[in-house]
C-alpha cells in the first residue's frame, strides 16, 4: 500500500514538475516575444531594411521597365506601326503579374513550412536569371523572341511574387511594435525608386544610342534592339548586390519559436541578433520541442473558420484586389495614356529617326515625371504618418479620395484634354491618384497581411493576399487592352477610368474588415490567447 502512495505521489510530483516546465517554458516564449517588441531600433534593423528594400527596388525596376521597353519591342519587332499589337504587348505586360500570382501563394507557402531564411534568396536568384535570360533572348525560326521574353517574364514574376510575402514577413517578425509600420513601409517605399530607375536607365540608355538612332535608317531597328536589351539587363544588378546578405540574414525567432517550437534556440538567437545581427546554431545542444498549435490542414479550417479571422483574411485580399486593379492598370499603361493624351508626343514626321529618338525620350521622361511627382512622395508621407494615424484610417482615406479622382478624370476626360493647358491639369490629377494611391491602399495592403495573422499562417495569408493583389492587375491588364480601343484608338481611356472609381468604392468597404494594428503586438493582433500558449513539452532530441 505503501508503495502505491509512493509511486503516486511520485506521478504527481513529475506532474508538477512538468506543469511546472511548461509554466516557464510559457512564461519564456512571452518574455522573448517582449524583447524583439520592445527593442531599440538598431543597426540590424537598419541592415534587415536594407536587404528587404533592394529586392523591392529590383521588383518594381523589372516590372514597371516593361512601360518603356514595349515601345522599343515595337519599333524592332512591331510590324504594323512600328507598334507591337494588342496581344503581343497584352502578353510581355501580363506575363509578370500571372507569374506574381503563382510566386506569392507557392514562396508564402513554402515560407511557413520550411522558414522564411531557407526561401529568402531563392525568388532573388529566380529573378536575376530570368532578367538575364530576358535581355539575351533571341529569334529562330521555330521560336518567336516575344514568346521567349513572355515565358521568362512569367519566370522573373515567380521571382518577384516570391519577394512580397518573404521580405513583409521579416522585416515585421524582426521590428519593434512601435516602428514597425515604419520598417515595412521603408521596405515597400523602394518600390518607387525601382520604378524612378527604370525610367531614369530608359533616359540615359536612350541619350547614349542617340547618335546611333538619329544615324541609322528608320526604324532604327539595330541601335533600339541595344536600347530595350540594355534597360532590361542592368535590373538584375541590384539583385546581384542584395543576394549575398539575403542568403546570410538569420531565421527569425518567432519561425524558430512558433514553428520549430524550438524556445530556447529563439531565446539565444533574439539575444544574438539584437545584439551582433548574427544567429549561432549549436549543433550538440539537445533540442526541446514544446507542443504548441501546429499548422495543419484542420488546424487552417479551424482558425478561418472564425468570422473573426476570416473576416480579416477576405479584408486584406479584396482591398488588395481593388487597390491593383487600378494601381496596374495605370502603372503598366502609363505611356498609353500620355501618348492618348498628347504629352509629349514628338513633333517630327513619323517616318524618320529623329521621331524614334524623340519617341523614346518623351515617353521615358513622362514616366519620370509620374514617378517624382506622384509615387515617390505618397510612400514616404506613409511613413510619417503610418505608426501614428494608423493603417486603417490611411487606407480608407486613400480609397475614398481615389474614388473621386477617378470619377473626375473618367467623367471629365473630354473636357480636360480639350486645350493643352487642360492637359497639363490631366496630368497634375494622374499624379495626384499615383500619390494616394501610395498615401494610401498601396502601402497599407502590403503592410496589414504581414501582421494580422499568426506566425504558423502569416507567410502564406500574406501570400493569398497579395495574390489577390495580382490577379485584379491581371484582369486590369486584359480589361485595358482589350476595351482601350473600342470607339476608335484610346477612345474607351475615360470609360476605364470610370470603371477604375468603382472599384476604388468597393475597397472602402473592404478596408472596414480589417483591424487596426499600429502600436499592438503581433500576437495581439492574431486573435490567439497568449497565456497558455504551450501545452507541453516534446522528449528532448539530440
Amino acid at each position: 500500500m505503501s508503495s502505491n502512495h509512493e509511486q503516486r505521489s511520485s506521478h504527481e510530483s513529475y506532474h508538477d514538475k512538468g506543469q511546472t516546465t511548461v509554466a516557464v517554458l510559457d512564461e519564456r516564449r512571452r518574455a522573448a516575444l517582449a524583447e524583439i517588441d520592445n527593442a531599440p531600433f538598431s543597426w540590424f534593423h537598419v541592415k534587415v531594411c536594407l536587404v528587404a528594400s533592394v529586392g523591392f527596388f529590383t521588383d518594381a525596376y523589372d516590372i514597371f521597365a516593361i512601360n518603356i521597353a514595349v515601345n522599343m519591342l515595337g519599333f524592332v519587332y512591331g510590324h504594323t506601326n512600328n507598334q507591337l499589337n494588342t496581344d503581343q504587348s497584352l502578353g510581355v505586360k501580363v506575363a509578370t503579374p500571372v507569374g506574381n500570382l503563382v510566386g506569392q501563394l507557392l514562396f508564402g507557402w513554402l515560407a511557413d513550412v520550411f522558414g522564411r531564411k531557407r526561401m529568402y534568396g531563392v525568388e532573388l536568384m529566380i529573378m536575376i536569371v530570368a532578367t538575364f535570360g530576358q535581355a539575351l533572348a533571341g529569334q529562330a525560326p521555330a521560336v518567336n523572341i516575344l514568346g521567349v521574353i513572355i515565358v521568362w517574364r512569367f519566370i522573373m514574376g515567380i521571382g518577384i511574387g516570391g519577394d512580397y510575402p518573404l521580405s513583409a514577413i521579416i522585416s515585421s517578425e524582426f521590428a519593434a511594435t512601435r516602428s514597425r509600420g515604419r520598417l515595412m513601409t521603408a521596405v515597400f517605399a523602394a518600390q518607387g525608386w525601382g520604378q524612378f530607375t527604370a525610367a531614369l536607365v530608359g533616359i540615359v540608355v536612350v541619350e547614349a544610342y542617340k547618335d546611333s538612332i538619329l544615324s541609322s535608317p528608320f526604324p532604327c531597328r539595330y541601335p533600339v534592339d541595344h536600347t530595350w536589351r540594355l534597360l532590361i539587363g542592368l535590373g538584375c544588378v541590384p539583385g546581384v548586390i542584395a543576394l549575398y546578405f539575403r542568403l546570410t540574414i538569420p531565421e527569425t525567432p518567432r519561425f524558430t519559436m512558433d514553428i520549430e517550437r524550438n524556445i530556447a534556440q529563439a531565446t539565444t538567437d533574439i539575444d544574438n541578433v539584437l545584439t551582433t545581427g548574427k544567429s549561432v546554431f549549436d549543433e550538440d545542444a539537445p533540442v526541446q520541442r514544446v507542443k504548441a498549435p501546429k499548422a495543419t490542414r484542420s488546424d487552417f479550417r479551424a482558425y478561418f473558420s472564425q468570422w473573426k479571422n476570416l473576416k480579416v483574411l477576405i479584408g486584406t485580399s479584396y482591398s488588395w484586389f481593388a487597390l491593383d486593379i487600378a494601381f496596374y492598370g495605370l502603372g503598366l499603361n502609363s505611356s498609353t495614356i500620355l501618348t492618348a493624351i498628347n504629352f509629349g508626343n514628338p513633333t517630327s514626321a513619323k517616318t524618320t529617326s529623329l521621331y524614334v529618338y524623340e519617341n523614346l525620350h518623351n515617353i521615358c521622361v513622362g514616366n519620370l515625371i509620374l514617378s517624382v511627382a506622384g509615387l515617390i512622395p505618397g510612400y514616404w508621407v506613409s511613413f510619417l504618418f503610418i505608426d501614428s494615424w494608423g493603417r486603417k484610417p490611411i487606407q480608407l482615406m486613400g480609397f475614398t479620395v481615389l474614388t473621386v479622382l477617378f470619377i473626375i478624370m473618367g467623367f471629365g476626360y473630354d473636357k480636360l484634354n480639350s486645350t493643352p493647358s487642360n492637359t497639363k491639369a490631366f496630368v497634375f490629377l494622374y499624379c495626384l491618384t499615383n500619390f494616394f494611391q501610395n498615401f494610401g491602399p498601396n502601402t497599407t495592403t502590403f503592410i496589414v497581411p504581414g501582421e494580422a495573422f499568426p506566425t504558423r499562417y502569416r507567410s502564406t495569408a500574406h501570400g493569398i493576399s497579395a495574390a489577390s493583389g495580382k490577379l485584379g492587375a491581371v484582369i486590369a491588364q486584359v480589361g485595358f487592352s482589350r476595351l482601350v480601343n473600342i470607339g476608335g484608338t484610346n477612345k474607351f481611356i475615360k470609360h476605364i477610368m470610370e470603371i477604375f472609381a468603382l472599384f476604388m468604392l468597393t475597397g472602402i468597404f473592404s478596408t472596414l474588415l480589417i483591424p487596426e494594428t499600429k502600436q499592438r503586438t503581433l500576437e495581439d493582433i492574431s486573435n490567439e490567447e497568449q497565456e497558455g500558449y504551450i501545452k507541453g513539452v516534446s522528449a528532448a532530441t539530440s
